[in-house]
C-alpha cells in the first residue's frame, strides 16, 4: 500500500532557530551581491602592543605641555572625532581643519584631507610634532615616556629596542587598526539578512546608487579610497571668504589640478560624527546631503528621496566594543 503524501508540520521557531546554529535542515542567508561590502571583523593583533598603543592613545605627555592625548580630539565614546568644529591644540587655540573620526580609519587609502601620508604611521608622526596640535617633538616623547617604568617595561615586553619614536607610532597604529565598527544594520543586511532594514531605508540605498553617491563613497569603507573635488558641478567656495585649507591636496602637490581637492570621507558612521566637510560647514547631516546633491552631484533630489537617502545613511552606525556607537 502507497502511503498518500502529506505536508509535513511547520518546524517550530526554536527547532528552526537550532538547526542553524547547528547547520542542519535550513538554509544560511547568502551574502548580497553589492557595491558595497561590509566591514571586516576586528583583526587579532598581538595583544600586549593593542594595550601599549591604548595606554600611548590616552597618554597626555605626547604633547608638548602634557594637555593632549589622542583621545582628546578622538573621542571613542561619540563617534571617534570632536565634539567641537574644530579641536583646540595644545596652547588651546582651534585647528583650522574639521577632525575626522579615527574609527575604521586603517581602511583609508590616505590620511588627513589632503591625503598627504599613507600610513596611521606617518599621520601619527606628523600629529605629534604638528606646530598647532601637539607641538611636541620625537625626541622628547621618547624621553618622557623612558621616565616611566610602567612604560619601559611595557615596551621591552614588545619591541626589544624598548621606547623608540618608531615604536610608540607602530604600537599607536597598531591599537588604531583595531578601531573599526562592523555589524552595522546595512553590514548585516549585505550578510544576508535583508529583513533588518526598512523599506524606507532599502529605497535609500537604492536612490543612493540612482543618483550616483556610490561613485565616489564606495568600496568597504563607503570612502576613503580617492579624492574628489570639491564642487564637481558648482563653485562651492565662491562668495565665501577664502581659506588656505579650502586649498586641498594643492597644498600638497601645487598643481593647480588638486585645487579645492580632498580626500573622500568614509560615510561608517555618519549620523553620528557632525559637523561635516574640512570646513565644518555642515551641521547636520540633512545639510550635508543638501550640500552634495548641489555641488557633488548638480541634481535636485525630491524630499521623498532626500529622507530616504538619510534613513539609509543612518543605517551606517556600526559597532564598537559590543555597542552601537
Amino acid at each position: 500500500m502507497i502511503r498518500p503524501l502529506t505536508r509535513s508540520p511547520r518546524p517550530s521557531p526554536w527547532a528552526l532557530g537550532l538547526a542553524v546554529a547547528l547547520g542542519v535542515g535550513a538554509a544560511v542567508a547568502a551574502p548580497l551581491d553589492e557595491p558595497l561590502k561590509p566591514l571586516p571583523p576586528v583583526p587579532l593583533l598581538d595583544v600586549a602592543t593593542v594595550e601599549l598603543g591604548r595606554q600611548l592613545f590616552n597618554e597626555k605627555r605626547l604633547s608638548v605641555n602634557d594637555s593632549l592625548s589622542c583621545a582628546s580630539c578622538h573621542q571613542l565614546a561619540t563617534g571617534g572625532g570632536d565634539d567641537k568644529p574644530f579641536s583646540l591644540g595644545f596652547d588651546g587655540k582651534p585647528v583650522k581643519l574639521n577632525t575626522p573620526t579615527v574609527f575604521n580609519a586603517s581602511l583609508n587609502f590616505k590620511q588627513f584631507w589632503d591625503g598627504r601620508v599613507d600610513t596611521l604611521e606617518a599621520q601619527i608622526e606628523q600629529v605629534v610634532i604638528s606646530p598647532v596640535e601637539m607641538g611636541s617633538d620625537w625626541k622628547t616623547v621618547v624621553d618622557n615616556l623612558t621616565a616611566m617604568p610602567q612604560y619601559q617595561a611595557a615596551f621591552s615586553q614588545v619591541y626589544p629596542d624598548g621606547v623608540t619614536a618608531a615604536n610608540v607610532q607602530n604600537a599607536l597604529a597598531t591599537y588604531e587598526r583595531t578601531l573599526l565598527t562592523p555589524n552595522s544594520r546595512f553590514d548585516q543586511y549585505l550578510q544576508g539578512d535583508t529583513e533588518i532594514l526598512t523599506r524606507e531605508e532599502k529605497y535609500g540605498y537604492q536612490r543612493f546608487k540612482e543618483y550616483g553617491c556610490i561613485a565616489c563613497h564606495q568600496g568597504m569603507n563607503i570612502g576613503g579610497n580617492m579624492f574628489q573635488k570639491f564642487g564637481v558641478m558648482d563653485d562651492y567656495f565662491k562668495g565665501r571668504t577664502p581659506a588656505e585649507t579650502d586649498l586641498g591636496r594643492y597644498l600638497v602637490t601645487h598643481d593647480e589640478e588638486d585645487r579645492n581637492v580632498f580626500k573622500v570621507p568614509s560615510l561608517r558612521n555618519v549620523a553620528v560624527t557632525a559637523p561635516y566637510f574640512h570646513n565644518a560647514s555642515a551641521k547636520t547631516l540633512e545639510e550635508a546631503v543638501d550640500v552634495m546633491f548641489r555641488f557633488q552631484l548638480g541634481r535636485v533630489p525630491s524630499a521623498e528621496d532626500k529622507d530616504q537617502i538619510i534613513k539609509f545613511l543612518k543605517t551606517l552606525t556600526g559597532q564598537w566594543a559590543g555597542k552601537p556607537l
